[in-house]
């Protein structure tokens, strides 16, 4: 079973540094390949640049209320949630993710086998 993981194509986990600007302060965020293979397709989608797509992410986390402290996992966490949602029928193959009804699908998200294994954490 493990070899399904351990001897797929080495590439996916290499790391890469990509600098951008966020809350107009230079950064970079370091990403293993397979995670920036994943942002650039959610970015095509919406016909976004990979840049304007991570400034647009953590600007809404921060609108949110939300922290930021670990804005590198919480990208990982997107491309899975992203892929999972795909997964699961609740985003399509194709079209821009901003014209979708976010509400449903965060309403039948919360009915998934995924999150039903652990507890929301306390606000």
């Amino acid at each position: 079973m493990c070899r399904l993981f351990s001897e797929a194509d080495a590439a996916l986990w290499v790391q890469e540094t990509r600098a951008l600007r966020l809350n107009g302060f230079s950064t970079s965020v370091r990403l293993e390949a397979f995670f920036w293979n994943v942002i650039e397709d959610i970015a095509a989608r919406d016909g976004l640049s990979v840049n304007r797509l991570l400034a647009r992410l953590y600007d809404e986390k921060a609108e949110a209320g939300r922290d930021i402290d670990n804005f590198t996992s919480f990208l990982r966490v997107c491309c899975g949630r992203y892929l999972a949602l795909r997964a699961q029928g609740l985003v399509p193959e194709a079209g821009a993710l901003a014209a979708l009804d976010v509400n449903r699908i965060l309403h039948a998200e919360r009915d998934t086998p995924l999150l039903a294994r652990r507890p929301s954490p306390a606000a």
